[in-house]
């Protein structure tokens, strides 16, 4: 037996957080009756659908990195009939979703997969895996700002874990930097920079753990090595 939220997101439908909305929505049925949050389920003999469609576990596990555009959502389907990031993935034949997300307006480095256990392990708070932001805001920041943001703010009512900020670049009217967090809280670099009064006017993930960006080209994706899935696993079990 395995938990229903945690075989969904195996069977690649959404990571397991998402899997839970899906079941508390009524969106998902287990042997033709309305699946509750926390029921368990046998892989080999019951049947599960989520929106009338019945899902399995998938034959093989796909890993792919995209170089998300700004201007199209991180979620499998729109409402509001936006882009997502799925319609970049021509030629992916399995069903894939994200791995975390990146919000609207940022672009970068976004994993996908059909492997529940795998994203987990990459989204899991107690996993830390590090995540390299390239930011661009307006205006300058001076060290006393900065020495906040490593040391944590207050964002949504919490405050967020210790960070790294590099200044790589000076002007008067905007700032570059490098951001590194072990979070992916909503918006969180955003939110950060205007706890301490400043806006960011662009945000690129530029890396995910031991796995860069690379000259990858922005709406572009490539399939991971083994080699690379194995130095995520490995950053995830630090």
């Amino acid at each position: 037996m395995i938990r229903l939220q945690k075989f969904m997101a195996n069977a690649g439908v959404a990571s397991r957080r998402q899997c839970e909305e899906l079941i508390q929505e009524g969106k998902v049925t287990v042997n033709g009756r309305r699946a509750e949050l926390g029921m368990s389920v046998d892989p080999d003999t019951d049947r599960v659908e989520v929106s009338g469609r019945k899902i399995s576990l998938p034959n093989n596990h796909i890993y792919v990195m995209l170089n998300k555009p700004a201007g199209c959502v991180s979620t499998c389907s729109d409402d509001e009939g936006r882009r997502t990031v799925l319609d970049y993935l021509d030629g992916v034949e399995e069903r894939v979703y994200p791995v975390g997300r990146l919000d609207y307006n940022t672009e970068g480095l976004l994993l996908l997969t059909n492997d529940g256990d795998f994203a987990n392990k990459m989204t899991h708070p107690r996993h830390s895996v590090a995540k390299k932001y390239l930011t661009v805001i307006d205006g300058s920041i001076d060290d006393v700002d900065v020495r906040r943001l490593e040391s944590g703010v207050t964002i949504d009512g919490r405050r967020t874990a210790p960070a790294v900020v590099k200044v790589l670049h000076r002007e008067p009217d905007r700032t570059e930097l490098l951001v590194i967090i072990h979070e992916g809280r909503n918006r969180q670099i955003r939110k950060m920079f205007e706890a301490v009064g400043k806006h960011a006017t662009y945000i690129k993930r530029v890396a995910v753990g031991s796995l860069p960006l690379g000259d990858l080209k922005r709406g572009q994706y490539r399939h991971l090595s083994a080699a690379e899935i194995d130095k995520l696993r490995h950053d995830a079990a630090r």
